[in-house]
């Protein structure tokens, strides 16, 4: 990742994570006990982004947190279908979609690794929840993102992985999955 980069993704987690925290809930969720394997997995899914959709994202935090807005609050309540759609935006059915598909594919293949992951209805739900969440910009340029992984052949939920897994210690996908079989 380069510098500017990961300044980048170092701003959107500054800013996720006291998003996050101020979540209001009637149990405290387990995920918060855990706040650095969060911040891995999202390092791990902005680490798959150019920089210009992390610069278009960080804006869209920006913007939300001047105006007194919090997006996990926001991603949140959608999950629990507490209000009703943020946006209509198509290209978040397009980028649900392909990551769908992307993440079968990678369940198929890695099914150690994935055992005590979401299932898809949740991973779904998930995905076009925070989708709602960015801006029509971030959209955009995500999208561009995912055709550009996938005129490539690359799986992006496999690289978010694979990134996660260099973190973790391990030396590949396929020796993480040896080590959890």
């Amino acid at each position: 990742m380069s510098e500017n980069k990961e300044s980048l993704v170092n701003q959107i987690l500054e800013i996720e994570v006291r998003m996050f925290l101020r979540v209001p809930t009637a149990d405290e969720p387990s995920c918060r006990a855990h706040m650095e394997d969060m911040e891995l997995h999202r390092r791990g899914q902005f680490a798959t982004w150019s920089e210009k959709t992390c610069a278009s994202y960080l804006e869209d935090l920006r913007r939300a947190d001047a105006a007194g807005e919090n997006l996990m609050t926001v991603k949140y309540a959608r999950m629990d279908d507490l209000i009703p759609p943020r946006s209509r935006n198509p290209r978040i059915n397009d980028i649900a979609t392909r990551f769908v598909e992307w993440q079968e594919a990678f369940i198929g293949e890695f099914p150690n690794i994935m055992r005590a992951g979401r299932d898809m209805g949740d991973f779904t739900n998930y995905l076009k929840s925070e989708l709602e969440t960015y801006s029509d910009a971030t959209l955009e340029l995500l999208w561009a993102d995912v055709e550009a992984c996938r005129e490539s052949g690359i799986n992006m939920s496999a690289e978010i992985y694979r990134y996660l897994a260099r973190q973790s210690g391990y030396e590949s996908l396929e020796a993480m999955e040896r080590y959890l079989g």
